[in-house]
């Protein structure tokens, strides 16, 4: 049952590269935009939040069609960047990555917004009187009381773009080697005959690494809540 033949450790590495990639660059961000909801009002920021949380409600197809007519290389921004920069996203495993980043951009905001907004900002405006920069402000004093929420919100985004597929597989393909994640590969696992002993180690895999990740979240959001109260 755990004996994985190459091709399926190929895509859980690929997986694990991908959800890695995906959340390493959409944490900043994210913290960012994290950081003007919990703590700036303008006209505009139920628009922007509901943009935020867009991928969780529209059809994950719908997401990778948006992101082929954006990015693929005859889109209205790939077609610029493979010209003069060189830089292709469709059909490779740095499209993934992207796809993925999208997907999971609101599980990784919705957590690091609700740490930021339970700083007492009464600490923040202290640091303010005695002559400390807005910049070095968020860095000294927002960001160290967020982290715990930062590292759950990184977590659950990780976790959700391990498991992405329909935005994926529409906008990169199925290509083994270079966009075969593991969910790509249990869907083609499954309409294979005998496949179905190599789709259930697949799952099992995803299964584990699932629950490994909601479990440090909690964790994380544990911590989150015993800092922000001094327990």
């Amino acid at each position: 049952m755990l004996d994985l033949s190459p091709t399926e450790w190929t895509a859980i590495q690929l997986s694990l590269r991908v959800a890695a990639v995906a959340t390493l660059v959409a944490t900043p961000l994210g913290i960012a935009l994290a950081w003007l909801l919990a703590r700036r009002d303008f006209w505009g920021k139920s628009l922007v939040d509901a943009a935020i949380h867009l991928p969780l409600v529209l059809p994950p197809v719908v997401t990778g069609y948006l992101l082929l007519l954006t990015f693929g290389r005859r889109g209205l921004v790939g077609a610029w960047l493979a010209d003069h920069l060189g830089i292709v996203f469709a059909f490779r495993w740095t499209g993934a990555a992207l796809a993925c980043g999208i997907m999971a951009f609101p599980l990784l905001v919705r957590p690091i917004r609700l740490s930021i907004e339970a700083v007492d900002r009464r600490l923040e405006q202290a640091a303010g009187t005695l002559g400390a920069a807005p910049w070095r402000v968020f860095l000294t004093i927002t960001l160290p009381l967020a982290l715990p929420g930062v590292l759950a919100g990184m977590v659950l985004g990780f976790a959700k773009a391990l498991g992405e597929f329909g935005a994926t597989i529409t906008f990169v393909s199925n290509i083994p080697g270079e966009t075969q994640t593991i969910s790509s590969a249990i869907y083609s696992l499954i309409q294979t005959p005998d496949g179905d002993a190599a789709a259930l180690r697949l799952v099992a895999v995803s299964i584990v690494i699932a629950l490994a990740a909601l479990v440090a979240s909690e964790w994380f959001a544990r911590r989150a809540t015993k800092r922000l109260h001094g327990n």
